[in-house]
């Protein structure tokens, strides 16, 4: 797969309790296709905090020690808003695959958020895959994305 992103560097991923199932079968996909991969949990099914695993995610990506970084919850929302409070982080909640490329080609996003309860499996794999070969167009665009940091 064509990538956008630097292979040398991990990929972060984070879920909470309701992502996990995701977040294995997109760590799986993405070590068969070649990708290093940093999890930064949840590691079981349990309930837990979305927080605790989206503040580690965005903090890799945001010192650049990660390529980007793939969160998901139930809804996408809690990860997506953890995630954008870190300067830097342009986290994008996705649940089509458009939206994906979108958040790439206009907002150079570095995060992709899903919501785990309103997308099937095989979209987000999709989704992971169109944000990782999707180019920011720059140009118009980067003039914006240049003014969402605080």
């Amino acid at each position: 797969m064509q990538t956008t992103f630097d292979r040398s560097l991990p990929i972060a991923l984070g879920a909470d309790h309701a992502g996990f199932e995701y977040k294995e079968a997109i760590k799986k996909m993405l070590l068969a296709e070649g990708w290093q991969v940093e999890d930064k949990g949840t590691y079981s099914a349990d309930s837990t905090d979305y927080p605790d695993y989206a503040h580690p995610v965005a903090t890799m990506v945001e010192t650049g020690k990660a390529a980007c970084g793939i969160l998901i919850c139930g809804s996408g929302n809690g990860i997506c808003m953890t995630a954008n409070k870190h300067q830097g982080i342009r986290g994008a909640l996705c649940w089509l695959d458009e939206l994906a490329a979108l958040a790439r080609q206009h907002n150079n996003a570095n995060v992709l958020c899903m919501p785990a309860r309103y997308v099937p499996l095989e979209l987000a794999e999709q989704m992971t895959h169109t944000f990782l070969s999707t180019p920011f167009e720059g140009g118009r665009h980067e003039k914006r994305v240049n003014k969402i940091s605080c």
